[in-house]
């Protein structure tokens, strides 16, 4: 198991209230493809600087670390393509933080 980092853009247009369910969602599809969720942090929602779809113009960016094996992220880019509160996706090998022992 490797541990990774995913930032999500989730795009919420006339859907404010479900945030937590979407974020609800990306974690069950990280499990289901064999991941274990360490954290989630829930950024704040912003305005793209520039703006590709004049249908979305701002995200919710939501931060998540977990572990998974390395060919588990292929499968993940797939199955987030098929969700549509994801608008974006980026995975990068998240830093091993040393636990500090108990002096």
């Amino acid at each position: 198991m490797k541990r990774y980092e995913g930032l999500f853009i989730l795009d919420m247009t006339n859907k404010e209230e479900g945030l937590n369910e979407a974020v609800d969602k990306v974690k069950a599809v990280i499990s289901a493809a064999g991941g274990r969720v360490d954290t989630v942090q829930k950024l704040e929602k912003k305005a793209f600087a520039r703006v590709p779809d004049k249908r979305v113009s701002a995200g919710h960016y939501v931060n998540i670390l977990f572990e998974a094996e390395p060919a588990a992220i292929a499968i993940l880019r797939s199955k987030f393509t098929l969700i549509d509160e994801v608008y974006r996706v980026l995975f990068t090998d998240a830093p091993n933080i040393p636990v500090p022992l108990p002096a």
